[in-house]
């Protein structure tokens, strides 16, 4: 039978072996250096350890999750209550908003379980199932604090689904709704593989901890390689997740390891062979878990109720700028059209000024209206200008003018007019504009942010890109430019309709 030695025996026998070599060393030369240089040998002995004592780092479990507290938490869950207001006060669906209520009224009370809700994640065949098996039958029994264990289907195996959580910047990927759910509501991930991780799953170990949501990593059938390789794949492991997890939140363990094949040669020379069980080795993952109850349960329960919470307000937001938008629409389809009217009628001579002339003071105002953003005249005509700027700077009015301009030679009436590829550029530059206030707008809104100045040029200059790319297919181009042809054709009634939507506005 094999004898495991134990750690500390075998560094006390290292440190006494090299004590008394030492110490042999010192006796041999007491002759020369006398009884100084034995009172020496002492006082560099001692300043050294005493350095050491100093130096060496204390060893500290880092905390799993950010930290939170209950008067953050409540903080959270009186922000989820004034954007159900808000939206109350628009919406005409009261079903949504009394169904958002019951959410939040259980939020409180959230705040005082004692239930601590453990969550098994991972790809297929990873050993989740044996892992639960594991953990209920040998830890959760010696464990004061109430747990619930569940198990998700494994992960990576259909379609994406993704949510973005109040306060983060990332989304949540995850296999589909179902466990996307469950893994938002649990106060504690054990994200097992067998493995290095793929990107797929480094992604959403990031994702998980954007969520501020406490996550281990367990590298389960560590038995299927030799100890040599475990220990590697284990360094690799937190070495990759570093900055990510701590170096404690990366376990090794077999929850189900293989038995092995025992060979043992008989007296008559004969070889019995049987496969032997080994015992699972949870140890590892136990103690950690123990230690998170002990030093961070509470603070696990908060964070989930924040990030419910948080769930909730994107909900109740997401309700309310569907609503805003709808009011939008409306407002950029007809500031299009008048662009669309004035560009024909009067044709600019360079694409600058189209740029610059096509976004109206009207569609800033208006839609800073709906969108409650308080602007005064000047900030709406330097709004204006700068969209156009951006616009112009990004290319997007060149890539428009020549797309349209191609699609418009099919046409001969319209190609041949003067003012066709301006006006029809016009109204589509204005409709990129309006999309993109509308992205920045609800952006800012459920940010909650508070700056000085008008805009941030470089997130609105982003939007602008990302509405330009999303209306640049071709069906969609097809069916404007006819929809503007039309409208061209029977330029007497279009004209007139909109100097009187014109004047309106001005009066």
């Amino acid at each position: 039978m094999a004898v495991k030695i134990r750690r500390p025996i075998l560094v006390g026998g290292i440190v006494l072996s090299t004590g008394l070599w030492i110490l042999d060393l010192v006796y041999d030369s007491v002759v020369e250096v006398g009884e100084w240089g034995i009172l020496g040998t002492i006082a560099i002995a001692t300043v050294i350890w005493l350095f050491a004592r100093k130096t060496s780092p204390k060893i500290e479990s880092s905390p799993l999750v950010e930290p939170v507290d209950r008067e953050a938490a409540e903080q959270v869950i009186a922000q989820v209550a004034t954007a159900i207001n808000q939206l109350e006060t628009e919406a005409d669906d009261y079903d949504t908003v009394s169904q958002l209520r019951q959410q939040v009224a259980q939020l409180t009370p959230e705040l005082e379980r004692e239930t601590i809700r453990l969550v098994i994640i991972g790809g297929k065949s990873f050993g989740k199932t044996t892992l639960l098996q594991q953990l209920e039958s040998n830890w959760v029994s010696q464990q004061q604090q109430s747990l619930n264990l569940q198990e998700t289907p494994a992960l990576f195996v259909s379609s994406d689904t993704r949510v973005k959580a109040e306060g983060t910047t990332q989304e949540i990927v995850l296999a589909d709704t179902p466990i996307l759910t469950t893994v938002l509501h649990s106060d504690l991930v054990l994200f097992v593989t067998a493995g290095d991780l793929t990107d797929t799953e480094f992604q959403t170990l990031k994702q998980l901890k954007a969520a501020n949501l406490a996550t281990i990593l367990v590298f389960n059938k560590q038995d299927q390689y030799l100890p040599t390789e475990r220990a590697i794949i284990l360094k690799h492991l937190r070495q990759r997740v570093a900055g990510i997890l701590a170096t404690e939140d990366v376990v090794g363990i077999s929850a189900s390891p293989k038995s092995v094949k025992v060979r043992q040669h008989q007296p008559d020379a004969s070889v019995k062979e049987w496969l032997e069980p080994q015992s699972p080795t949870v140890t590892s993952l136990c103690e950690r878990l123990s230690q998170i109850l002990t030093q961070e349960g509470q603070q696990l329960v908060w964070a989930t109720t924040i990030r419910t919470a948080g769930l909730i307000k994107v909900e109740a937001k997401t309700t309310l700028n569907q609503l805003k938008r709808d009011r939008a629409l409306p407002v950029i389809e007809q500031c299009q059209w008048i662009a669309a009217a004035t560009a024909f009628a009067n044709p600019v001579p360079a694409l600058d000024l189209l740029a610059t002339a096509v976004v109206s003071t009207q569609l800033v105002a208006e839609l800073g209206e709906i969108y409650q953003q308080k602007f005064s005249l000047e900030q709406v005509q330097t709004a204006a200008q700068t969209l156009g700027s951006l616009m112009l700077k990004l290319g997007l009015v060149e890539l428009s003018t020549q797309t349209i301009g191609s699609i418009l030679k099919s046409n001969t009436f319209t190609y041949v007019a003067g003012g066709a590829v301006q006006s029809v550029s016009a109204a589509y530059l204005t409709r990129l504009a309006g999309l993109s206030l509308i992205e920045y707008f609800q952006e800012q809104e459920t940010a909650q942010t508070k700056t000085e100045q008008l805009f941030n040029i470089e997130r609105l200059g982003q939007k602008l890109q990302q509405v330009f790319q999303q209306n640049q297919r071709n069906s969609f181009l097809q069916s404007f430019v006819k929809q503007a042809v039309f409208k061209i054709q029977n330029l007497p009634r279009f004209a007139h309709n909109a100097t009187q939507t014109k004047l309106k506005v001005q009066n």
